[in-house]
């Protein structure tokens, strides 16, 4: 008789190991492997009597769609995150921090659709139909149709919504609760997980329900449980923001229907989540104009442009090593941008402290702010504000040339919206809006723009000598 095959799997991040250790070699946590059967369970390993498959239909690309592609629900801010709408039959995985606000969003969603005719199924997992129904009170849904269930086992959901007329969209908060008869692990085991999130998917693709599914994060950022959740789903978006901050970012990362890289902006109050239609507002609206240091970037997010102040603070330090902290940007890139601004235009920081913040608690991620970090460290270093209204975009290479980015002409044009009417850009920049009133300086390299920034290189010598 075969001997029956065991493997171990982390319950953190999914590596399989031969046999059992005490420290996962993928993910370094310890005492986190557990022996699992493959042999059993959705999505595991052929059972010891193959099944015999069945034929499927194959169909042409062709053909009429019987219902409307998208659903919309009427809050421009999730619509734009999602591209225009949740897709039917699709599966979208939502992450965030603890009380960040994932349940929330979800409610408000599930009673704008509702009002609109649609058939919402909410079932939670972790909270009990009493507690569920004191949010929706606070929320102003509970006088809407939405259908709402506390279950956690993966088979009783399913026999649950299969009955009766099926469900426009359904929302799973969260996977991490989620158990299966089929599977002998624990919930939010890797096993189980995996078990629940096929058999949700399978349900959607089967019935054309749009399912939307609410993942817990690790202390990373990174969703729980095994990668290839993400990989499973049609969308993933993370619900982001700083808890001392009243905004909360939707952030695309995965779209297989939509643009990646988009954003949703909302206001958190007592009354749930407010949207946000102009975003650059709600990030400049503290912004003193006449202190040193501190510049605005013209950035994008998806197709939508987004002004931000970024803030820098340059000081004396009697420290050997000076200190570099950096709130909302990469600390290897400020790394770079101090070096070229050393190597190439003479500005030497080595015996200052840096600190670099972006301006409500917002996040960049493009290189486009380049420009705009190196016009904040050389006023805060000269002590000279910058002008009020320009903004600065532009990439700076290892050389100090400064490169074109994409995307001008929606930069600029939001920027004349808000009032500014100068701006600092790159040379060669495509896309210049026609007809424009604005004055646009193009900069070919950085020494350029810290002449301009400090008057002359023998002023700002002096600056940093006193």
């Amino acid at each position: 008789m075969a001997k029956a095959k065991t493997q171990f799997i982390c319950q953190n991040c999914g590596t399989v190991h031969t046999r059992w250790a005490g420290k996962c070699e993928g993910c370094g946590e310890w005492n986190t492997i557990v022996e699992e059967d493959p042999m059993g369970g959705i999505g595991s390993g052929p059972g010891k009597t193959p099944k015999k498959g069945r034929p499927v239909t194959l169909t042409s690309l062709s053909g009429e769609i019987e219902e409307a592609p998208r659903i919309p629900t009427g809050m421009s801010e999730l619509d734009r995150a999602t591209g225009g709408g949740f897709v039917r039959g699709s599966a979208v995985l939502i992450g965030g921090d603890p009380g960040i606000g994932k349940s929330t969003l979800l409610m408000q969603a599930a009673a704008a659709l509702s009002r609109r005719g649609h058939r919402v199924v909410y079932v939670s997992g972790e909270e009990a139909v009493a507690q569920v129904r004191l949010r929706a009170q606070r929320l102003g849904a509970a006088d809407t149709d939405v259908l709402l269930a506390a279950e956690t086992n993966v088979e009783d959901i399913l026999a649950t919504i299969s009955e009766g007329k099926r469900p426009d969209l359904i929302i799973i908060d969260s996977i991490q609760t989620l158990w299966s008869d089929t599977a002998d692990s624990a919930p939010g085991t890797v096993t189980q997980v995996r078990t629940g999130v096929q058999a949700m998917i399978r349900f959607a693709k089967q019935t054309g329900a749009t399912m939307v599914l609410v993942g817990h994060v690790t202390k990373d950022g990174q969703i729980a449980g095994p990668r290839v959740v993400e990989h499973m789903v049609d969308a993933v978006l993370y619900f982001e923001g700083d808890r001392g901050h009243h905004y909360r970012i939707l952030r695309t990362v995965k779209n297989r229907f939509g643009p990646t890289d988009e954003i949703g902006v909302f206001e958190m109050s007592d009354k749930g989540l407010r949207e946000v239609s102009n975003p650059s507002e709600l990030f400049l609206g503290e912004r003193n104009e006449k202190s040193p240091g501190a510049a605005v970037f013209a950035g994008m997010e998806g197709t939508r442009p987004v002004l931000v102040e970024v803030q820098a603070l340059v000081a004396p330090t009697s420290l050997g090593t000076p200190r570099r902290a950096v709130v909302g940007w990469d600390s290897s890139r400020l790394a770079m941008i101090l070096a070229v601004l050393e190597a190439h235009c003479g500005v030497k920081l080595g015996s200052h402290d840096v600190y670099l913040n972006v301006a409500g608690g917002y996040r960049i991620s493009e290189p486009a702010a380049d420009m705009a970090i190196a016009s904040a460290l050389v006023s805060s270093l000269a002590g000279l504000a910058l002008p009020a209204d320009c903004v600065y975009f532009g990439e700076v290479s290892l050389s100090g040339a400064v490169r074109p980015v994409s995307h001008t002409g929606q930069r600029l044009k939001e920027a004349e919206k808000l009032g500014f009417s100068t701006a600092f850009l790159p040379s060669a920049s495509a896309e210049l809006p026609k007809g424009s009133k604005g004055r646009w300086t193009e900069i070919e390299s950085l020494p350029d723009l810290v002449s301009r920034i400090a008057g002359s290189g023998n002023r700002f010598r002096q600056v940093e000598e006193d």
